[in-house]
C-alpha cells in the first residue's frame, strides 16, 4: 500500500467514526469490488477490505538489523516426556535462583532427558549446566546465528588448532576439558597456541581448564602467563602454580611480601608434653581495619607461601591449624586451601575434618569443588547425621545427583529433624525444611524421594506442598523409565 492509499484509508476511517458514507472516498479498485450493491452493503464491503488492509498490508516491516538464525540445535538426549513437563515447571518455579534451577536441570539430565526450550534455556554465559546443553549455549551466544563459514555447532571431529574456529566457546570448552583429562599435554599446547588471541574473559576460562590434570609439565606455560595483559589471568596462573608447589615471586620476606604480612596475623604456639608440636591460631585484632586487611591477604596469598613463612609444608600447616578458635579465619583458610592448595593438601584437610566431625567439618564445603565424588558423598552423609547443622547441606556444590539412599537419610538425625520442623509452628524452621527437602530432592534416588514424601506428609505437610516439587519430579522420572523399560 502506497502513501496515497494510506492517507485515503485514514480519511475513510475518520468518516466512519463520524457516521458518514465512504464510497466516494475509496480507491478505484475498492469501488469496483463494492459497486453494484446497496449503499449499506457497499459500506460493509469497504469495511471488510479496510480491515484486511490494516491486518496485512500495513504490518510493520522487519527492521534491517534483524538477523535470521538457524533452528535450535538438536541435543544428544531425548526431550523430557510431555506428561512430566508440569512437574518440571513446578520444580523450576519453586527454585528461587539460577543455582537451584541448574540443579533441577542436572537432575533431569542424570536420568537421560533434556528440557523443552519453552520450559528452560541456558543463558549465553552459562558454565554450570550439563555438557549436553553446550549446543544451546553456543546458539544463544552467536551474534547472527551462524558464522561466515557455515555452522559451527559442536563438530564431531577432534578439536585441533586447524579447526579451533569451527567450535563455538561452550563446545570448545567441553572438548578441551575432555582432552585435559585424557591428553593433558595436547590440551595445554592447544591452549598455549590459541589463548593469546582470545579476549580476556575467554582467555581466563581457557586457563581455568588447566586445573584438570594439572601436572608439573604445565609449570613453564603457567609461568609465562605472568606477563599476560589481564590481571585475573595472572592471578589464576599464580594459583595454579601454587597448587604445583611453586612459590610466588614476592615470597622473599620483604616489605612487599604479602605472605609475610599475613603471617603476622597468625600466632605460633606449641602443644603436647612429650612430643612438642607447633600449632597455629589467629592473632587478636587491635582494630577492624586489621581484620579487613587479614581477609584481603587471605584472598591474595597462596597456601604454599604462607606455610613456608612458618617453615612448614602445606599439610603440616593445615594439620596444626586450630579450627574453632575463629570462625571467620577458619573460612578464610578453607578458601585459601581450595584456591591454591595442592591436591594432597585439599584431601588432607577434608579427610581430617570429616573424621573429627562437628562444626569444623562444615568448612570442607569450601573444598567441595576440588574433592572427588567419594569425599563429597561422605561429607553429605556426615551433615545428615548432625541435626544442628542440617541447613549446611544447601551449600554443597558440585555433588552428583540421584545417589542418596534411604539408609543414608534415616540412619542419622536428619529425618527426625525434618519431621519436627514440619510438625512444629516455627515458620523459620519450616522454611529451612523446605530448602532441605529441595536439596535432598536433587541428591536422592527415586526410591528415597518417594519414601521421603510419605514420611513428611505423615508429619503434617500437605501432599500438594510446593516443597515436594523436586522430590515429586525425581520419583516421577524413575516411574517413566520403568514404564519405558517394560
Amino acid at each position: 500500500m502506497n502513501e496515497g492509499e494510506q492517507t485515503g484509508l485514514a480519511t475513510m476511517r475518520d468518516c466512519w467514526i463520524t457516521g458518514g458514507a465512504t464510497f466516494d472516498l475509496a480507491p478505484t479498485a475498492w469501488k469496483t469490488i463494492a459497486g453494484g450493491a446497496s449503499p449499506d452493503e457497499q459500506e460493509r464491503r469497504l469495511l471488510a477490505i479496510a480491515a484486511q488492509a490494516l491486518d496485512v498490508a500495513l504490518r510493520p516491516a522487519a527492521p534491517k538489523t534483524l538477523k535470521r538464525r538457524p533452528p535450535l540445535p538438536r541435543l544428544a538426549l531425548p526431550m523430557l516426556p510431555e506428561r512430566l513437563r508440569p512437574l518440571l515447571r513446578a520444580a523450576l518455579k519453586h527454585a528461587v535462583d539460577a543455582r537451584r534451577k541448574t540443579r533441577v536441570v542436572t537432575l533431569v539430565a542424570s536420568r537421560g532427558f533434556v528440557l523443552h526450550p519453552m520450559d528452560w534455556m541456558p543463558v549465553a554465559s552459562d558454565q554450570n549446566s550439563p555438557d549436553v546443553y553446550a549446543p544451546w549455549i553456543d546458539w544463544q551466544a552467536s551474534v547472527d546465528g551462524a558464522s561466515a563459514d557455515g555452522e559451527r555447532h559442536a563438530p564431531q571431529e577432534k578439536l585441533t588448532a586447524e579447526n579451533w574456529d569451527q567450535f563455538y566457546p561452550a563446545a570448545r570448552r567441553i572438548a578441551l576439558a575432555d582432552m585435559r583429562r585424557s591428553e593433558p599435554a595436547s590440551a595445554r599446547l592447544l591452549i598455549e597456541a590459541k589463548a593469546s588471541g582470545e579476549p580476556a574473559e575467554v582467555r581466563l576460562a581457557l586457563i581455568e581448564l588447566m586445573r584438570l590434570g594439572l601436572n608439573p609439565e604445565d609449570a613453564p606455560f603457567l609461568k609465562s602467563l605472568s606477563a599476560d595483559r589481564s590481571g585475573k589471568v595472572r592471578e589464576l596462573a599464580g594459583r595454579l602454580l601454587a597448587r604445583l608447589g611453586e612459590h610466588g615471586r614476592s615470597n622473599d620476606g620483604g616489605p612487599d611480601d604479602p605472605a609475610a604480612e599475613l603471617a603476622a596475623f597468625i600466632s605460633e604456639g606449641k602443644s603436647g608434653f612429650i612430643r612438642r608440636r607447633s600449632i597455629y591460631t589467629p592473632a587478636k585484632f587491635k582494630s577492624p581495619a586489621q581484620e579487613k586487611r587479614r581477609a584481603e591477604l587471605f584472598e591474595t596469598c597462596n597456601l604454599v607461601d604462607l606455610a613456608a613463612r612458618f617453615s612448614a609444608t602445606e599439610s603440616e600447616f593445615i594439620g596444626a591449624w586450630q579450627f574453632g578458635a575463629d570462625n571467620n579465619a577458619d573460612i578464610l583458610i578453607a578458601r585459601m586451601v581450595a584456591a591454591s592448595g595442592s591436591d594432597a593438601a585439599v584431601t588432607h584437610m577434608a579427610d581430617a575434618l570429616v573424621a573429627d566431625g562437628g562444626k569444623p567439618a562444615l568448612f570442607v564445603l569450601h573444598l567441595a569443588p576440588r574433592l572427588d565424588s567419594r569425599r563429597k558423598r561422605a561429607l553429605v552423609r556426615l551433615i545428615l547425621k548432625q541435626a544442628n547443622y542440617l541447613n549446611a547441606i544447601n551449600l554443597a556444590e558440585g555433588i552428583d545427583a540421584g545417589w542418596l539412599e534411604w539408609d543414608d537419610l534415616s540412619n542419622g538425625s536428619a529425618l527426625a529433624a525434618l519431621r519436627s520442623a514440619v510438625a512444629g509452628t516455627d515458620d523459620a524452621m519450616r522454611r529451612g525444611a523446605d530448602d532441605i527437602l529441595e536439596t535432598i530432592g536433587f541428591l536422592a534416588t527415586a526410591t528415597t524421594a518417594a519414601k521421603l514424601i510419605d514420611e513428611v506428609v505423615a508429619a503434617g505437610m500437605p501432599p500438594a506442598a510446593p516443597s515436594f516439587s523436586v522430590l515429586r519430579l525425581n520419583a516421577a522420572l524413575a516411574e517413566h523409565q520403568s514404564r519405558t523399560d517394560t
